[in-house]
């Protein structure tokens, strides 16, 4: 027995988004709290320092970061899959 109340079929769709983006660092990035302070650690070695947490992305996977002292202003798009670690910023 199928379900196709458009509710149900919400419901599917997000369950389907979350389980696409797997992983520990995407999983932290779904419950972060938005304006955190964050290092990030990119699978390709680089480090993203002193960057503020925006949102997550179901849909894509995409972290959303602002850098208001490297580049004030600017945006950082990162797929949460090629991040490795995150330093979560003491107070």
């Amino acid at each position: 027995m199928g379900c196709n109340c458009s509710k149900c079929t919400s419901e599917l769709s997000s369950n389907n988004n979350k389980n696409r983006c797997k992983g520990c660092i995407c999983d932290l990035l779904r419950e972060l709290r938005k304006g955190t302070e964050v290092d990030v650690f990119l699978s390709g070695g680089q480090i993203l320092e002193d960057v503020v947490f925006k949102r997550f992305d179901n849909n894509n996977c995409c972290a959303i970061f602002i850098d208001p002292i490297t580049e004030r202003g600017s945006t950082l798009i990162v797929d949460c899959q090629k991040i490795d670690a995150i330093r979560i910023e003491a107070d």
